[in-house]
This record gives structure tokens, C-alpha cells and sequence, in this order.
């Protein structure tokens, strides 16, 4: 993979981040390097989980596309952010933001569990756009900001462009729900 690649989908993990500025007030320290390159794994992850439970409940076919283009590309992420912490020789580290995102991953997922047809559908949407609005605003005031490596700090920052797009993909499923 050339390091374009890495970069947006290194960063697409970290659309499962809503909920990070609030964790973030309520970490001791700044995350380092192998403590983002953890957040990045735990929230590419839920992202995954979320885009598969909607696969197995939804029946509008946007939803499902959008779920499973989620799926596919954070699970390509997962892979891209493995190689780079590998190649980094960066291990991913627990930390409190990423275990308060399982966390609240957990109760969001137990929350659309209990629902089915349109009210799922709205929940998944809604919650796919807040957790991307969130992202957003994470990446930029607490990932970039603290991260040491340079080729982590660009991935981060060379990620706009994606999470903006995912974000408003999102809005506009969103916005025909109304």
C-alpha cells in the first residue's frame, strides 16, 4: 500500500470516536502515539460492529449500502493501521479514552439491538452522524495535536477530506429520513 493510502484509511478509523472530547477532559495525560494508534484499533473496530448489526437489521437498501461501505472500509483501515503500527514499531496501547469508547460502544449497541425496522434504521443513521461530527472535532483538537510521530500526524491530518465525506453521506441518508 503507498503512504496516501495508509494515511485516509489509517484516519477512516477513527469515525467511531463520538464521545472523544469528553473522555479526553477526563484523561489524566494526553494519549501518545501507541495509545492513539489504540483508540484508532477500538474505534475502527465498533465502526465494524455497527455497520454489521445494521447489515443484519436493516432493509433499506441505502442503509444497507452505507453499512456495508462502513464494513469495507474500515476494515481495510484495520489492516492499513496494523501495517503502519507495525512499520512504526508503535504497539497499541490501552487507555482510558479507548476503553470509554468500548465502553459506550457496548450500551450503543445494546440500545439498537432492542430496535428494528425504521426506528433502527434512524438510530443507526443518527448515531453514524454524531459519532462522524465527533470524529472530526477529535482528530483535529486532541489526535493531531498529541501525536508525536510524524507519519502518524500526517495520516490524522491528511484524513479530512474522508471523514468529511463519510459525515456527509451520513447527513444526506439522513436528512431523505425525515
Amino acid at each position: 500500500m503507498d503512504f496516501r493510502f495508509k494515511t485516509l484509511t489509517l484516519v477512516t478509523a477513527l469515525f467511531g470516536l463520538a464521545g472523544l472530547q469528553l473522555v479526553q477532559a477526563q484523561a489524566p495525560a494526553p494519549p501518545t502515539d501507541p495509545q492513539i494508534v489504540g483508540i484508532v484499533i477500538a474505534a475502527n473496530t465498533i465502526d465494524i460492529n455497527y455497520g454489521k448489526l445494521a447489515l443484519s437489521k436493516t432493509k433499506d437498501p441505502q442503509i444497507h449500502d452505507f453499512a456495508q461501505q462502513m464494513v469495507t472500509d474500515h476494515s481495510a483501515v484495520q489492516k492499513s493501521v496494523m501495517d503502519l503500527g507495525a512499520k512504526l514499531h508503535v504497539t497499541p496501547a490501552d487507555s482510558p479514552t479507548a476503553d470509554s469508547l468500548k465502553k459506550q460502544a457496548s450500551e450503543t449497541m445494546a440500545k439498537l439491538k432492542g430496535l428494528s425496522g425504521k426506528a433502527f434504521d434512524k438510530a443507526y443513521v443518527d448515531n453514524e452522524v454524531a459519532y462522524h461530527t465527533a470524529v472530526i472535532d477529535a482528530v483535529s483538537k486532541v489526535l493531531i495535536p498529541n501525536a508525536q510521530n510524524a507519519e502518524v500526524k500526517a495520516a490524522l491530518t491528511g484524513a479530512a477530506p474522508l471523514f468529511t465525506g463519510h459525515l456527509e453521506h451520513a447527513k444526506m441518508i439522513q436528512s431523505k429520513m425525515k
